[in-house]
């Protein structure tokens, strides 16, 4: 499909007032200011590049565990109408069996997609189910474990996995990085109680990421806890020292109070903080009770419809798509819409290595094209120039 949109552009840098953006035969062709007579034109308030979600475990009552196909394409439509139009679908913890599963459907998806399907698979996230095991969070504790070479040699092998999570306290977590360092994954560290020392060996092996920032993540006093005086360093104070370190927040208003969503950004900036959903099954549904993870073996958790939680124990990952993130953290921060839409989209692209394809509003790149409302509400989507119905 060939395409002309008008509106304010949303650059990586800035906003192009006026802007026209145009693509054809699924690529973008043309930016600026003017452009030939005769073609035609769709206008929209703001012309944004599509959304990137490294970190989503499903939607609309699936979970990309359940490891069907169907399943997944069910994610990947529900999180398309919010935005998303490249999705990194992410493990929880499980058995061996249950990601093995995920990873066969999720590599089903991705060999034979169209528009039709929603959100274009990145790769996946392998990111249960190598925790610690007292920040296991919302997931399954019975499915948690120490990184086994066997398993993840094994699914590294198969060439689909692009993110790579493993919590650096554990035995063999070195090892794990650097065989996802080799296989060109981003590494990182999540769900983890580890000490700076433990972070810069970690360092070392390839990490260059955290995930969920104050989630689910070692601090000060925890650390305390476990390793006594004189008190240490943690994953928080390593990241903020570090520039090459990046990390992500999940800027739905419940996680996060506003004040850490701007120290996020003040101290990181656009270059090294994303924007992530990690929605679970309760997104577009309505409020009750869920299985977050496969849904036999999953662990309960309740939606209220703003956030998921376990009650008396904490939060429980979201249940909104990207589109609110976006909005939330214009309205609670410092940055400004081309940061926002930065950290949504050319940031987690430039993370996970698909920046040159995705991730920006570039001549050259994937036509992946959001229509967004001077509310910065998802009107239309386009990927690889064909629109997607919201």
């Amino acid at each position: 499909m060939n395409v002309c949109f008008h509106g304010e552009v949303i650059l990586p840098d800035r906003t192009l007032p006026d802007g026209y953006v145009i693509c054809e035969e699924g690529r973008i062709v043309m930016i600026g200011a003017a452009i030939p007579s005769g073609v035609e034109i769709i206008e929209s308030p703001y012309i944004a590049p599509g959304f990137i979600d490294l970190h989503v475990h499903g939607a609309r009552g699936a979970d990309y565990m359940d490891g069907n196909a169907e399943e997944v394409r069910i994610v990947n439509r529900a999180h398309a109408r919010h935005g998303t139009t490249t999705i990194f679908p992410t493990t929880t913890t499980g058995s061996t069996v249950e990601i093995e599963r995920m990873l066969s459907a999720c590599a089903e998806v991705k060999e034979r997609w169209s528009v039709s399907h929603g959100a274009q698979i990145g790769g996946v996230h392998y990111y249960g189910p190598y925790f610690a095991e007292e920040k296991v969070g919302c997931h399954s504790l019975e499915g948690r474990r120490d990184p086994d070479p066997a398993e993840y040699e094994r699914f590294f092998a198969l060439g689909l996995i692009r993110i790579a999570t493993c919590a650096a306290e554990l035995p063999g977590a070195e090892a794990f990085y650097r065989s996802a360092r080799n296989h060109g994954c981003l590494v990182t560290c999540g769900h983890s109680n580890s000490t700076w020392t433990e972070m810069a060996r970690a360092y070392d092996a390839g990490v260059r990421h955290v995930d969920h920032f104050w989630c689910a993540m070692s601090s000060v006093p925890s650390v305390r806890a476990r390793c006594g005086t004189p008190m240490q360093g943690s994953m928080e104070q390593f990241v903020l020292a570090h520039p090459e370190m990046s990390t992500e927040i999940i800027a739905d208003g419940c996680h996060l109070a506003p004040e850490l969503m701007n120290f996020a950004f003040q101290a990181k900036k656009t270059e090294r903080l994303c924007l992530v959903t990690d929605a679970n099954r309760g997104l577009d549904m309505p409020p009750g009770r869920y299985r977050f993870g496969p849904q036999d073996t999953g662990a309960w958790f309740e939606s209220d419809g703003r956030v998921g939680f376990v009650p008396g124990q904490g939060l429980a990952s979201s249940v909104v798509g990207m589109d609110t993130m976006v909005r939330t953290m214009l309205s609670s921060t410092s940055a400004n819409l081309a940061q926002v839409i930065r950290m949504a989209s050319l940031t987690p692209a430039e993370r996970a290595g698909i920046a040159e394809q995705a991730g920006s509003l570039e001549v050259g790149k994937r036509a992946d094209v959001l229509l967004l409302s001077t509310e910065l509400e998802v009107e239309r989507v386009f990927m690889a120039g064909e629109e997607y119905p919201v």
